[in-house]
């Protein structure tokens, strides 16, 4: 008779649960503006076109206050009490405007002509808060280079100002209407830039609207002596700016809107432009 003998095998002990912290991978907009902020300031074009708008307005102001000299002197003889000295210091504003708006361009379009728009709205797919942080984003970045913009300006201006005690007062209302009016049309231009830019969806296209609206309609509507052509013209963007930016009235003015009004209607620009974007962005495939 045999004996049959079964040897259990003792069970391996059971190996301690690692307890990883989980990861919260939920959509946040701190999260879409992060990204949104890398990819604007890690591009070449952003720093140059930042760069170039600096030394456009600085030498561009140097130059037009250089001429004060000639306004007051025969044969020009301008009364130096119809001058502002602010108009000097921002006198390459509308140069200013185009390169600020190219950034506003290049910020959305740069991303469709590398396809790197499809990952982004991948990540994204609601849609609409790639557009707010681009936006936010723009704002943030344009406004600081209006201040160092203006700050160059204004140190490179003053020698020849304090010549004519034309150096503006920075306790005075109308210089800061001049620098606060220069840095909100920056801000407002490219915005609608940016607009502009996720509606049509082609760098070389927008910017050529973006300056098709900003110089080359004005510049065509002047010469049409026609009543209606000519108040159509001061509801463009940049008629609509010196409307708040012409304090003197000496470099410009708007005779159909209040400064004010003239706020309005270039903020009214950005606003129908972002509302056109995200609309196009929401409703039509990447």
């Amino acid at each position: 008779m045999s004996t049959t003998t079964t040897t259990t095998t003792p069970a391996a002990p059971a190996r301690p649960q690692s307890h990883r912290p989980a990861v919260d991978a939920r959509l946040t907009f701190a999260g879409v503006m992060r990204g949104e902020w890398i990819k604007l300031l890690s591009l070449r074009s952003t720093w140059w076109t930042l760069g170039i708008t600096v030394a456009v307005m600085a030498l561009l102001a140097l130059a037009q206050a250089s001429s004060v000299r000639f306004l007051l002197d025969p044969p020009m003889s301008v009364p130096v009490e119809e001058l502002h000295g602010a108009e000097f210091v921002i006198g390459g504003y509308q140069f200013g405007l185009v390169t600020v708006a190219v950034l506003g361009v290049l910020l959305i379009t740069g991303e469709y002509s590398t396809g790197m728009i499809r990952s982004t709205l991948a990540a994204v797919p609601g849609r609409l808060p790639v557009l707010a942080a681009k936006a936010l984003a723009l704002v943030v970045v344009t406004a600081a280079v209006s201040v160092v913009s203006l700050a160059a300006a204004y140190l490179v201006t003053m020698p020849l100002l304090s010549d004519h005690d034309l150096v503006p007062a920075l306790d005075d209302s109308l210089t800061w209407q001049a620098f606060g009016g220069m840095a909100y049309f920056f801000v407002a231009t490219a915005l609608t830039a940016l607009g502009l830019g996720a509606v049509l969806r082609h760098t070389a296209g927008t910017i050529t609207a973006v300056l098709g609206l900003l110089l080359l309609l004005p510049m065509i509507l002047q010469f049409i002596n026609i009543d209606w052509v000519q108040d159509v013209m001061t509801y463009l963007p940049l008629p609509a700016a010196t409307a708040f930016l012409g304090i003197s009235g000496f470099f410009g003015s708007n005779e159909n809107l209040t400064a004010w009004q003239g706020v309005a209607v270039v903020g009214a620009y950005a606003v129908v432009a972002l509302a056109a974007g995200a609309w196009s962005l929401k409703r039509r495939d990447a």
